[in-house]
């Protein structure tokens, strides 16, 4: 098992030992140990990154009261960040000046709501969410899945221009979905089937590609119908299919002609409307299309 491999599985099972909405008191005999075994791998940027350790460790510490735990989690964060290059560190503080600028100018022009509060949505959406941490088996499958599908097959290649790693995109998807349902129950796993199920469609690449640049949010995403997700090739069929339907439902109502001469074949009855028209060259007779008017069997005949 290489480096990446032994950091994810001492993640989830840090995330076991982690407070969370589903287990508000976990149990933490055993994080100790985990800490230790992350202190003697070799790390770099890479796996950090790849793998956000670094969040879970966090969070470990600010929720445990073990003193032993929280000295030895402050310890591996303080040496992991050695690994940030000066420039990310100084890109922070370039983002937090600017977040301090906007704040003061929020002040200077009384930029509040009703109650006060400060508003600032264009600020809050320049800073990604990060979905919440969880250690539910049915919540982790789900994230695993819908990552699959984001990643695509072996020989894919992710687009330029994504904002977020392909797993946080795909945690922010089952959080949404998680938090709209409250619970693992079916409807949030068909919803989280047909997400996958849209995503790996090869006729529709556009879709896990918007996905993946931010085009198509994860809250947003969450919320798509399965018509929303289809390609724009399934979706003009479906007006075509839609209008050809209405269409045929107007057909023998426009300008027909009522007659108790022609007999349904579905109810017997002698109650329809007729009307007939050229569709053919024209030493053709006419195709005169019937509708009963009892029970809205259509048929045609030339």
């Amino acid at each position: 098992m290489g480096v990446e491999e032994e950091v994810m599985s001492l993640r989830k099972q840090l995330e076991k030992c982690t407070p969370s909405a589903d287990n508000a008191d976990p149990d933490q005999s055993g994080v100790l140990d985990l800490l230790q075994s992350l202190s003697q791998l070799k790390m770099n940027l890479n796996i950090l990154s790849t793998t956000r350790i670094g969040m879970t460790v966090n969070a470990l510490r600010k929720s445990s009261k073990d003193e032993e735990v929280i000295t030895l989690a402050k310890s591996l964060i303080k040496t992991w960040k050695k690994f940030v290059p000066e420039t990310n560190a100084a890109g922070d503080k370039a983002k937090e000046k600017k977040k301090d600028d906007v704040k003061r100018k929020d002040d200077k022009h009384g930029s509040q709501d009703g109650n006060g509060s400060r508003t600032d949505e264009a600020l809050v959406r320049s800073f990604p969410s990060k979905p919440q941490a969880t250690a539910d088996e049915v919540r982790l499958r789900c994230r695993d899945m819908l990552s699959k599908a984001l990643r695509g097959e072996a020989d894919t290649e992710l687009p330029d221009g994504m904002g977020q790693t392909v797993e946080d995109i795909a945690e922010l998807i089952e959080d949404a979905l998680f938090k709209k349902f409250k619970d693992t129950g079916m409807r949030y796993k068909n919803q989280i089937r047909s997400r996958v199920f849209n995503l790996k469609d090869k006729k529709n690449p556009a879709l896990r590609e918007n996905v993946l640049t931010g085009v198509i949010p994860p809250d947003t995403f969450s919320t798509m119908s399965a018509e929303d997700m289809a390609s724009d090739e399934v979706k003009n069929q479906r007006k075509a299919f839609v209008k050809a339907g209405i269409d045929a439902a107007q057909l023998a109502k426009v300008e027909g002609t009522k007659t108790d001469l022609l007999q349904c074949g579905k109810c017997h009855k002698k109650n329809c409307t007729y009307n007939q028209i050229q569709t053919r060259s024209a030493d053709e007779p006419m195709t005169t299309f019937v509708l009963c008017n009892a029970c809205g069997n259509r048929w045609k005949f030339c």
